[in-house]
């Protein structure tokens, strides 16, 4: 059965037209991307040292990992968002609050604590090299040690606060070390509850570790996550009837839906009789860098405006087409740049 037969760019564009009454609420790790833009002619030699001392020309900064969620949201003029979790009371977290501000998103539940950091990603870049050869080596910064339980009840008394008023809840959990993020365990333990007790509200789980501990939330794996393959060689593609039967598997263990990313493939998206949803073919160079983050926040932004599952991943799947073709940086998709991408969709499908 076709699912998008009678898809439209009018009905597209009905969803679209609902974002700007959505409120959705981002829950988990916010990171400060910050770049230093490096002119390689000004390098000198360290008069202490000897070695290379690399000049900055310039000095950039814009929120990332569940920032990165919150500024495609923006992008996609989402009316109202909000922001939960942490930072640490420095420069970076002030950084990140500037960041989140111009964006238009809420920072009052964003709690300030001086014992952590705010998790930073350094990225020194040739500004002369807009390409990812221009890239020097990253430098992070995160917390290793495990979350206060003061901190998570912060927390978890936010989202109590929020949850009456929103559409939409997004918990992105980007930090590999167990309990050291927002997303903890009892966080995790919450949102299965929450989404119990807020049936009408949209929750949407994203984890680079640990996707299949959530519960009662629609969980976003990617295609190797979800069949359990922990080393996939380069260029690997999960067979779909494969890919099928282990999405049914991961909805019955964790009680909801599962979107399965497919790299330039698309989404397989459902329950226990999922559907494919193909990608955007895209021509030319591209940087996939935030792709996974812009389909998340077209995604739920449209079943908050009442799209149903494969409506959303394939909304999904055109804001990730003109994301990674935005290189050496972390780019984003206008809400009316989306028809268009559509149009070209529907016309691959159809061979022309």
């Amino acid at each position: 059965m076709n699912v998008f037969r009678d898809y439209s760019i009018e009905r597209l564009q009905a969803l679209l037209d609902r974002f700007p009454r959505l409120r959705i609420a981002v829950v988990g790790d916010f990171f400060l991307d910050k770049y230093l833009d490096v002119e390689p002619a000004w390098a000198e030699p360290s008069l202490e040292t000897g070695r290379v001392a690399h000049q900055v020309a310039a000095v950039r900064h814009s929120p990332g990992a569940a920032g990165t969620v919150t500024a495609n949201l923006a992008a996609l003029g989402v009316g109202a968002i909000e922001a939960v979790g942490y930072t640490g009371d420095d420069g970076e977290g002030y950084d990140l609050r500037k960041g989140l501000a111009a964006l238009g998103c809420g920072c009052r539940h964003l709690h300030v604590d001086a014992a952590r950091m705010t998790p930073t990603y350094l990225k020194p870049r040739d500004r002369t090299d807009p390409t990812l050869a221009g890239e020097h080596s990253r430098y992070d910064t995160k917390n290793r040690l495990p979350t206060p339980a003061a901190l998570e009840e912060r927390i978890i008394r936010s989202m109590e606060e929020l949850l009456p008023q929103v559409d939409a809840v997004i918990a992105l959990d980007q930090v590999d070390e167990e309990d050291c993020g927002v997303v903890t365990e009892q966080i995790r333990c919450a949102l299965a509850d929450w989404a119990v007790r807020f049936p009408r509200i949209v929750f949407w789980a994203d984890s680079r570790r640990r996707i299949r501990l959530f519960r009662r939330v629609i969980v976003k794996p990617n295609q190797f996550e979800a069949v359990g393959w922990s080393a996939p060689p380069p260029g690997a593609q999960v067979p779909r009837e494969q890919l099928a039967a282990a999405i049914g598997e991961l909805s019955a263990e964790t009680g909801a839906a599962v979107c399965a990313t497919c790299g330039a493939e698309g989404m397989m998206v459902g329950v226990d009789e999922p559907t494919w949803v193909p990608a955007v073919r895209v021509e030319g160079p591209i940087d996939t860098t935030g792709a996974g983050d812009s389909a998340t926040a077209a995604a739920v932004a449209a079943l908050a405006a009442g799209a149903s599952l494969p409506e959303a991943a394939l909304a999904g799947n055109l804001a990730a087409s003109i994301t990674i073709e935005q290189l050496a940086t972390t780019g984003t998709a206008r809400a009316d740049q989306l028809p268009p991408r559509l149009e070209l969709w529907l016309r691959q499908r159809s061979g022309g």
